[in-house]
């Protein structure tokens, strides 16, 4: 199996929920609140600290139009999650920009994501570029990790590991999980540095304690394989299940596989063919022939229970990974 490093574009690791609930500030305080109060918006916070304001759209968007930043990038990643009618990509890039240009980092970061990917505004790489580089001015650990993939994948800027790995190192010292990942990738493949397995699955096990999934995935792999490490097939599977349950279809593939050979775990053909069903409701079609060889082993009360599973745990999965991109 090969692994695979963080190369989309990211920000900090932050999930929401669809379940929307209202609390926090009353009008009048939101009308009184200091420039640097923090009122979040519930669908965008789910991983918020247990002290964070929760607020109502109303109330999130008056402190946005008064000028509060914190709020005007919480506004902006609603938009560009499409939280709702009116929330449209050019809401968001009107957002992060506004915010961005009072010096606020994660929305420096989230623009930059916006001018590289083309949401909202044609692709701009030297835009791009220079907001990452104002928030690695202000040491945003993200920033450190945006600046890495331009420079691992050549966009905007000439190729170059050893500064991808240089920018990787910057972002993995200050706790992005992200950048671990994609720091213990390049230490696996020699890519800006010397080959160390040693240091690939120290940075890859750093990060899954964060809950990365692809960093879970990617030691799950090394486990199974005996790859720089003893091989452990039950290791293999715990790491595995961590990553499909975070939404990797790829662990979800490889759970499904270790649940229909048995292998770290009991043999279970329902479990397996839920996993590799979820797998596929996430767009990922590799277990697709696994998937028909199960369905002629099991019944079809089986199947639609397992499917039905399927259903409910992708539900919100795939919203959940896309607002890991956006830095809060």
């Amino acid at each position: 199996m090969k692994r695979f490093y963080a190369g989309t574009w990211k920000a900090s690791l932050v999930a929401m929920t669809m379940s929307m609930f209202w609390a926090g500030i009353s009008a009048a305080q939101a009308a009184s609140a200091p420039l640097d109060e923090q009122c979040s918006l519930a669908a965008v916070s789910h991983l918020a600290a247990n002290d964070q304001k929760v607020c109502d759209g109303k109330l999130v968007k008056e402190l946005a139009e008064r000028g509060h930043a914190f709020e005007q990038n919480q506004l902006g990643i609603a938009s560009i999650l499409a939280i709702g009618p009116g929330y449209t990509d050019a809401e968001a890039l009107k957002w992060f920009t506004r915010a961005a240009q009072k010096g606020y980092a994660p929305a420096q970061v989230n623009l930059a994501v916006m001018y590289a990917n083309g949401w909202g505004t044609p692709p701009k790489y030297g835009a791009a570029l220079n907001w990452l580089h104002a928030a690695a001015a202000q040491r945003f650990a993200r920033a450190y990790t945006n600046l890495g993939i331009l420079y691992l994948n050549g966009k905007g800027v000439r190729q170059d590991f050893a500064e991808a790995q240089r920018w990787f190192q910057l972002g993995a010292d200050a706790g992005d999980s992200d950048a671990q990942t994609n720091l213990a990738y390049m230490f696996g493949n020699g890519l800006g540095c010397t080959k160390d397995l040693t240091s690939e699955l120290a940075w890859y096990r750093k990060a899954a304690d964060a809950g990365n999934p692809l960093a879970e995935n990617n030691l799950a792999d090394m486990y199974l394989r005996g790859d720089g490490v003893v091989q452990n097939a039950a290791e293999a599977f715990r790491l595995f299940k961590r990553s499909a349950g975070h939404g990797h279809t790829g662990a979800r593939i490889m759970l499904g596989s270790l649940y229909a050979e048995g292998i770290g775990t009991g043999k279970d053909l329902e479990a397996a063919y839920m996993w590799l069903t979820a797998a596929s409701l996430g767009g990922d079609q590799r277990g697709r022939e696994r998937l028909r060889a199960l369905e002629a082993s099991l019944t079809s009360a089986q199947v639609s229970e397992a499917r039905e599973r399927a259903q409910q745990l992708q539900f919100g999965s795939g919203r959940q990974l896309t607002a890991r991109a956006l830095a809060q």
